[in-house]
């Protein structure tokens, strides 16, 4: 017989595919592979729905809780578990159909919940279907993309019509609604629903999201409960944040993003997962940095950015939602706006902290800002000249633009500045402050653009003995960004200038409040003290706020991210010897989960290691694989005999599989596994399911990065 037909019929069982596999098909081989648990503190919600097993509702619920908190993975692996249980039950697939992110995924599911809907309520049906107008194209007639919303809506609404107690629909109606209805509109929805359950999850988080941009006072009361009410969310904690940012109470914002990106560290170091598996937390991450720059804390700020360009890198890969480019971006971002917000620039001059892309148009641009940036507060003019030379030769269309333009008048307006033209450059900060407004209206979450230019203006024409247009600046500056520290120092500076003591003094007042918790030595602080000595911290925020300094937020989670502690190996070589990480302790361990000889495309991934092995071993790492094999089949095997790599059995109940996220709990299945441990046994990276990895270059590349 055909070998590969033998490779065939082996990796079959009762006609369906295996070998690491899912059973269900490819969109299966996405998304969670381990069973769920009972997640505390994600708030309630009720969706009842047809099942003769408890168990199914109970999971449902929290599945569908999670979706209100946008937690979409999380979700998806209650439904699959769901699934599990009842594998015909079209609600638990109009479930999953909502968690999949990724479109091609949704419509799979969505067409198993249509395939059974007539075994459910005649509600269920109609969410289903109203589901399906807006994931399936009906091939009968070509809908646009927004007349499948209308429709979708419309199918909506009539839930909401015919099950006027159904607080779900109108909860779902409204986020569905909410970028194309009249705001208040969407908010009286979200009121009834508040209104019959006070505690509701999903009501106050789109609140949040209904007011965000516009009035941002009108969410307050929905921000101080949302985090309350689903603390073990990130993004629960995160987005009452944005609420505080906007209305300029930044101690308050400070404590919400702080608490989030430590309950997300924390889920990552509990589930061994990555922060390129965790949706929110990079964009938290960069908020919270941007948030301790508002607040005078640099060392906090700067730490942050730098703890987001230490994630591992993933290349891009089936169930990866950020990739490690949009990781690192964030922490560019980050870093970028806090070096040059506190003007560390002999720091800010280090390109090789960015690890800058040559591929990126954004990369090339910021590259090229920095150096010229940081050169000019050197003082270093000859080669900032040089650098904005560079950069007047840079042509970009498209998103990055508009950036480019306010750039580009920024570094000629802060060197002419320098080199004592100062009608060409305060011509040229002017114009590049009105193009940093402009920008930020698109780009407030947080704003993409390193500093607010109305201060960078204001502070130049105080240099240039002009208070009264350093005043109009920096109030110009207040109106973007409320309670903005900086704006308000130097308005100490212009008021105290134009013997305006009152004014001078309120400023002051506000100053105190806003950087009670402000780094040593901050010049616009120390500056503006020396002015008004006399000044007691006073707060005009719309609400009361707590001090950010004196928050204890450890039960949340750590506040530094850290690659998750290995769980522990305990396998046999084809010896029969016990085997452990412990005796790799202080050396890298690349270790792979294999499903066995068998798997072609698991021989083939060891043999690639095999043939890179001096690479390995120059990197300081061992190369273990791990598959069900019994410790004398390895021993008998002439393929593996040929390889240098130390083959390792697990037990038969998978127990190291199952430790290392390598087994499908759902489908009792085995699965590819690549993981890679530190030196500290630490988890740098891993990649879990589908095809084996056998990207060598990559892995070779991350082993480069955890020598450092």
């Amino acid at each position: 017989m055909n070998f590969l037909l033998v490779i065939a019929l082996l990796a079959q069982q009762d006609g369906v595919a295996r070998f690491g596999h899912s059973h269900r098909g490819s969109a299966f081989d996405d998304g969670p592979r381990q069973k769920p648990w009972v997640i505390e503190g994600i708030g309630k919600s009720h969706f009842p729905i047809s099942t003769k097993n408890p168990e199914v509702q109970k999971w449902f619920d929290q599945g569908h809780t999670l979706l209100h908190s946008f937690w979409y993975f999380e979700a998806e692996r209650a439904f699959r578990w769901c699934l599990k249980l009842e594998p015909d039950n079209a609600t638990a697939w109009w479930g999953m159909a909502r968690a999949a992110e990724e479109p091609k995924r949704a419509r799979q599911f969505i067409r198993e919940a249509m395939k059974h809907r007539d075994k459910v309520s005649e509600r269920e049906r109609m969410y289903i279907e109203a589901s399906a107008i807006q994931m399936l194209d009906d091939p009968l007639e070509k809908l646009s993309g927004d007349e499948k919303e209308r429709r979708f809506l419309t199918a909506m609404e009539r839930i909401v019509s015919k099950y006027p107690d159904d607080i779900e629909a109108k909860a779902m109606l409204a986020i569905a609604s909410m970028w194309g209805s009249s705001r208040s509109t969407v908010d009286l929805m979200l009121q009834q629903v508040i209104a019959k359950q006070p505690d509701h999850p999903g009501a106050h988080h789109y609140r949040i999201h209904n007011w965000n941009d516009r009035i941002p006072d009108l969410a307050l009361d929905s921000s101080a409960a949302y985090g309350k009410i689903a603390p073990g969310i990130g993004h629960a904690l995160h987005m009452p944040g944005h609420i505080y940012s906007n209305a300029g109470m930044w101690h308050e914002a400070a404590i919400s993003t702080d608490s989030a990106t430590r309950a997300e560290k924390k889920y990552m170091r509990d589930q061994m997962t990555f922060p390129w598996n965790t949706w929110n937390y990079a964009h938290n991450a960069n908020y919270l940095s941007y948030i301790q720059c508002q607040l005078g804390m640099g060392e906090c700020a700067i730490s942050g950015a730098r703890q987001l360009l230490a994630v591992s890198g993933n290349p891009s890969g089936r169930k990866d939602r950020r990739g490690d480019s949009y990781i690192h971006g964030q922490g560019k971002i980050a870093l970028l706006r806090a070096l040059i917000q506190f003007e560390r620039w002999k720091d800010l001059a280090n390109a090789g902290q960015f690890e800058w892309s040559d591929d990126d148009a954004a990369d090339k641009r910021n590259k090229i800002y920095a150096s010229a940036i940081s050169s000019i507060g050197l003082g270093e003019l000859d080669k900032a000249a040089d650098a904005l030379q560079q950069f007047e030769e840079l042509k970009e269309e498209g998103s990055g633009k508009a950036t480019h333009q306010t750039q580009l008048a920024e570094l000629r307006g802060r060197l002419a500045m320098k080199m004592g033209k100062t009608l060409q450059g305060l011509a040229q900060l002017e114009e590049a402050a009105r193009l940093e407004a402009k920008l930020r209206l698109s780009q407030n979450d947080p704003p993409f653009y390193p500093v607010l230019l109305y201060n960078v203006l204001g502070e130049a024409y105080l240099d240039e003995k002009a208070p009264a247009l350093a005043v109009k600046a920096f109030e110009t500056a207040l109106q973007g960004v409320p309670n903005d520290g900086y704006a308000l120092a130097g308005l100490v500076q212009a008021y105290t200038a134009l013997g305006d003591k009152t004014k001078a003094h309120e400023a002051m007042s506000r100053v105190l409040y806003i950087w009670s918790g402000a780094d040593p030595g901050l010049r616009w602080f120390e500056k503006a003290k020396s002015l008004v000595p006399d000044a007691k911290p006073v707060d005009l925020s719309p609400r009361p706020q707590r001090n950010y300094k004196e928050i204890t937020l450890d039960p949340y989670g750590p506040n530094v991210w850290e690659p998750y502690p290995a769980p522990k190996l305990s396998a046999v070589d084809s010896k029969g010897k016990a085997v452990a990480l412990d005796e790799y302790k202080g050396r890298n361990v690349l270790l792979v989960f294999y499903l066995g000889e068998e798997c072609l495309h698991c021989m083939e991934q060891l043999d690639k290691l095999s043939k890179r092995r001096a690479e390995f071993a120059a990197a300081d790492t061992e190369v273990l694989a791990v598959s069900s094999a019994t410790p004398a089949a390895n021993a008998a095997s002439l393929k593996l005999k040929e390889m240098p790599v130390r083959v390792l059995s697990d037990n038969k109940d998978h127990d190291n599989a199952r430790r290392f996220r390598s087994y499908d709990d759902f489908e009792d299945l085995e699965l590819h596994s690549t993981i890679l441990v530190d030196k500290k046994g630490r988890v740098h990276w891993a990649r879990f399911g589908g095809e084996p990895f056998d990207d060598v270059d990559f892995l070779l590349g991350e082993l480069k990065r955890m020598n450092r």
